[in-house]
């Protein structure tokens, strides 16, 4: 009995989304629709310059700053914040991204301490209306 305790209680705990989430990921791989345009240290790829995407999420002191570079190298900086553990949210970004009115949404269908993927819930203009699914590292 006493061992079972002792094993119970030695088990690290989850840190929550909001902590986990909170990093500077760069694209691994990245989906256009169904089409991989990206994977890093491919050749080849169809969009190369996903190479300087980066999605920086900070949270001090409560405040959650987000800094987005898009594939076209264009910088938007920005808040963010969860909706539950699976939907991530990219608001008041300046200048706001084409189409977007400053907000960008996203599902969050997986998350380990370093790799992130995340699925946009609203097509991109950007990208010729596509639905874009990005899968990020850290570091």
């Amino acid at each position: 009995m006493i061992l079972g305790l002792i094993a119970t209680g030695c088990k690290d705990k989850v840190k929550p989304v909001s902590e986990r989430i909170a990093k500077a990921w760069t694209a691994e791989s990245v989906k256009h629709g169904a089409t991989v345009v990206y994977t890093r240290g491919g050749s080849g790829n169809i969009e190369a310059a996903y190479s300087g995407f980066r999605l920086t999420l900070t949270n001090s002191n409560g405040t959650k700053t987000a800094t987005l570079v898009d594939v076209d190298g264009k910088t938007f900086t920005g808040n963010w914040d969860l909706e539950g553990d699976t939907k991530l949210v990219l608001s008041n970004l300046t200048p706001p991204p084409t189409g977007s009115g400053g907000k960008i949404e996203f599902t969050i269908s997986g998350l380990e301490d370093a790799k992130v993927v995340l699925t946009r819930i609203t097509a991109s203009p950007k990208t010729g209306g596509t639905i874009n699914e990005y899968t990020l590292t850290n570091p």
